[in-house]
């Protein structure tokens, strides 16, 4: 049984029993009376929680999704209002649904507690101390709130009532970063679960973290320089693609990488589509009939559902061996099909399995660097830091061959601001990686260039994952340790490229500083952009740089709301001018009041209220010339701004650099690095408004036909374009076909019909009205 306990200040545990842990015990502060009663569920699997699935709602039971991993679910639950009080014990009703996940790519960090919200813990001591009394001196997780509920920080604890207690604990030697102080200002409420050992709040830590994102979770950051291969295995017909942004569509899509060989990788895929028949297409190119790669074996015909669902998927779980490094287990499986084939004398299935040996012996061939000890199976990890980041290499070998290496960078820093011990670096890789992984993909042997500060516990959390036994070593010495050597030099080179790439970064922003006399590199550099077509569908783009790299969590888009640019009438002085006023018309608004711009700029990292007023620019660039940069100068004049922003313009034409209130151009060269900087902040700006023009465009293209048909409502629209794929094909159906989408009818078909055959509808009801009889 799994209790929830909301507990008054001061009171003491009380313990539930369960199967994965002891007692789930929360402690929250008040909630608003919308609130009050209801607690989110956790659901659990395996050995942890499983945060991702989500408990259905019911009357008084938490059910929890069918799967042979999950833990069976509890068979109810109960609140405990007050131990105090015996009749405050009743069965929770119906639960709520889980509170959205806080994406960390939002604009800002989350706001304090509003005034009509609770306070935050630190500004009271007395309902703090009585919180942290709560915190049992147990194994577990914890989760940090803020006052709208959303979860600042999940960590995990071998003595939960210690951990949680430093964090607002003030001098000797608990000095906090920035940003773990700015987070602890925040916290409203503490919540915590207890589990039975520290593997288990291991692995719940790891689940939870990856399905609410908190923002100021800070633990590894995959190279986003390396991309993934992705099977979305969510799908009837799951899709295998190459992909650099690993975002999980549905918890059953599985991702392998990070591969730090891209061109190995493409090779890898093409051959193994080769030689596997698969879906080759995100949609398919006929509504009708297949394509041509069915016709030449490369696609098994999804589109035309030739294949069942079932058999699909058999088919693509071979392949997923092959990025599971489990090549030689492939191998002998497909032999052994061969011969069944053989017996039987299906000569012709003989030969296309025969075909797949072939392209996988090929393939194999091309990608494995063969080792020593072909008996073993293993993976080896090494790092090398500078002090401020780390570079981690994984190389993965499989009997005896190296089949892959995946590449990472981590920091290097403690949140106290002290240098990380690189074992505690290598274990929060091993977490980090291999509770992303397949229980199958966990090789028997893990070789570590330092021992994990955890090293016995991290051992029974992977023996635990992968069901067998599983060996942690530092090799001193022999082969061993040669094998961790080379996966050192690697790491070494992938930190001098990432140097050197952090190194070109900062002369960009210093030599942009000296271009704009500026007393300090410029951090933060915005880029504006305006895209039409002769004032229709009028769109402004603003692109961030930070530290000479683009933001794109600071993107925004604009659409232009002025009624004197519109289609064959364009005006970009008018249009730029008005895109300067909204964006920043709130700081303008703070100076009209009496703030203190300036405090505010350096207060925005760290202050508590700011109103949102953290996304100050050092240098604004508009793309265009004199003109434009004019018509932004008089906008920002009316804002009284003009003389607190530094701006800049870029003309595409010689790539020249105006300032305001100078008539020539500043004296660069388009190829100097602040020019070039510029220059990229321009073109991503570009890029960026020509994508959403486009969109927008498109959207009202399609509104323009089908938007017009009287009975077609936006959701019909989207039903007949899902059905169709295109007007062009909606336009050569006939009414029966068209009959065919979901929600369309005969009646609503032939008026579809009509619309896009005028005459001919004419006529055929002027032809009806001559074939009825008279009376």
């Amino acid at each position: 049984m799994l209790w929830s306990w909301r507990a008054p200040a001061g009171s003491t545990a009380v313990e539930g029993s369960s199967s994965c842990w002891r007692s789930v015990v929360t402690a929250r502060t008040e909630l608003p009376p919308e609130l009050s009663g209801t607690d989110p569920a956790i659901a659990s699997g395996g050995q942890a929680l499983h945060a991702s699935s989500g408990w259905c709602r019911s009357s008084n039971s938490l059910e929890a999704p069918a799967s042979p991993a999950e833990l069976e679910a509890p068979a109810n639950s109960h609140v405990l209002e007050s131990p105090a009080n015996p009749d405050a014990l009743e069965a929770v009703g119906p639960f709520p649904e889980p509170c959205p996940p806080f994406s960390p790519d939002t604009t800002t960090a989350p706001s304090l507690a509003s005034a009509s919200g609770p306070p935050v813990l630190i500004q009271q001591p007395a309902k703090l101390k009585a919180r942290l009394k709560e915190v049992p001196s147990e194994p577990g997780c914890y989760l940090l709130r803020d006052g709208e509920d959303r979860i600042l920080y999940i960590g995990k604890a071998k003595l939960l009532r210690n951990r949680v207690r430093s964090y607002f604990q003030s001098g000797g030697g608990h000095a906090h970063s920035p940003r773990i102080a700015l987070m602890v200002r925040q916290v409203c409420e503490i919540e915590f679960i207890v589990t039975d050992s520290e593997a288990e709040a291991l692995a719940l830590e790891s689940n939870l973290i990856k399905h609410h994102q908190p923002h100021f979770n800070v633990l590894l950051k995959d190279d986003k320089k390396y991309p993934y291969l992705c099977i979305t295995w969510s799908e009837a017909y799951p899709r295998i693609f190459i992909t650099r942004r690993r975002r999980f569509r549905s918890p059953l899509d599985r991702f392998y990488g990070p591969y730090v060989d891209v061109g190995l990788l493409r090779r890898t895929l093409a051959v193994v589509k080769r030689v596997f028949p698969l879906r080759q297409r995100p949609q398919p190119l006929y509504r009708d009939r297949t394509c041509l790669n069915y016709d030449i074996g490369r696609c098994p015909g999804v589109c035309q559902e030739k294949i069942s669902s079932e058999a699909y998927h058999q088919g693509l779980r071979r392949v997923a061996m092959v990025f599971q490094g489990r090549n030689d287990e492939l191998l002998e499986l497909l032999r052994a099909q061969m011969e069944r084939y053989a017996e039987r004398l299906d000569f012709e299935a003989a030969a296309r399995v025969r075909d797949q040996l072939q392209g996988l012996d090929a393939l194999t061939a091309d990608q494995k660097m063969s080792l020593g000890d072909s008996s073993v199976s293993r993976d080896v990890v090494a790092l090398v830091s500078d002090g401020r980041v780390a570079a981690v290499q994984l190389f993965q070998m499989r009997a005896g061959k190296l089949v892959g290496r995946l590449g990472f960078t981590a920091d290097a820093v403690g949140a106290d601001g002290s240098a990380l011990d690189p074992g505690r670096i290598l274990q929060r890789v091993v977490e980090e990686h291999y509770s992303q992984v397949e229980p199958v993909e966990i090789p028997p042997e893990l070789l570590l260039q330092h021992p994990l500060p955890q090293q016995e516990l991290i051992g029974e959390w992977l023996q635990e994952r992968r069901g067998r036994r599983m060996q942690l070593a530092v090799p001193q010495r022999q082969q061993k340790a040669e094998l961790i050597e080379l996966v050192e030099r690697n790491a070494a080179y992938e930190l001098q490229r990432a140097q050197r790439g952090a190194e070109q970064q900062h002369l960009a922003t210093e030599d942009l500083a000296q271009l704009l006399d500026l007393a300090v590199p410029p951090r933060r550099i915005e880029g504006f952009d305006i895209s039409h077509i002769q004032g229709s569908d009028a769109v402004a783009s603003q692109v961030v740089f930070v530290d000479g790299l683009p933001a794109k969590q600071h993107y925004r888009r604009y659409r232009i709301q002025s009624s004197s640019i519109r289609a064959g009438h364009s005006d970009d002085f008018m249009a730029m001018a008005e895109i300067m006023r909204r964006r920043f018309r709130r700081w303008a608004q703070a100076k009209a009041e009496g703030a203190d711009l300036a405090e505010l700029r350096r207060a925005a990292d760290t202050a508590l209220h700011t109103g949102g007023l953290n996304d100050w620019p050092d240098v604004v660039m508009i793309d265009g010339g004199k003109g434009q940069l004019s018509a932004v100068m008089e906008a920002l004049r009316e804002l009284n701004l003009h003389e607190d922003l530094v701006v800049c313009s870029l003309a595409k034409q010689r790539e020249e650099v105006f300032v305001p209130g100078a008539k020539q151009p500043l004296e660069s060269e388009a190829d100097q690095l602040g020019v070039q900087l510029l220059r990229r902040l321009r073109d991503e700006a570009h890029r960026f408004a020509v994508s959403y023009h486009r969109q927008q465009r498109g959207e009202r293209m399609k509104r323009s036909r089908l938007g017009d048909i009287p009975g077609l409502g936006p959701k019909r629209v989207r039903d007949l374009l899902a059905h169709f794929r295109s007007i062009d094909a909606i336009q050569l159906a006939s009414p029966e076909q068209i009959a065919e989408a979901p929600g369309v009818g005969p009646a609503l078909a032939r008026q579809v019909w009509e619309y896009f055959h005028p005459l001919q509808g004419a006529e055929d009801a002027e032809e009806g009205a001559r074939s009825e009889p008279v009376e």
